[in-house]
């Protein structure tokens, strides 16, 4: 049986391509930096509006990390490279 004739072997395709474009970019918290400091840095990096960024802001004080973007690896690694740039904490998941 062919790939053609397996409906499965393509939804299991298409789940793995979305698993793979489904990643996640992830600040966390540093005790170091103001939430103004932190707001401005998605604003500007992000693409967040100022309500967006604030609630990401908090949530990374009080929960310790916030998923700030999803994405593919090539559209996040520019945004994280550039918030590492900060002297922010951020990784992909």
């Amino acid at each position: 049986m062919t790939s053609e004739e397996c409906p499965l072997k393509e939804i299991d395709d298409e789940k793995d391509l979305k698993a793979i474009e489904d990643r996640m970019l992830i600040l966390h918290n540093d005790d170091y930096h103001t939430f103004d400091y932190v707001i401005d840095a998605l604003i500007e990096i992000c693409d967040h509006d100022v309500h967006q960024a604030e609630q990401c802001t908090y949530l990374i004080h009080y929960k310790g990390k916030c998923d700030v973007k999803k994405g593919s690896l090539s559209f996040l690694r520019p945004m994280k490279n550039a918030l590492v740039s900060k002297d922010l904490k951020a990784t992909i998941d």
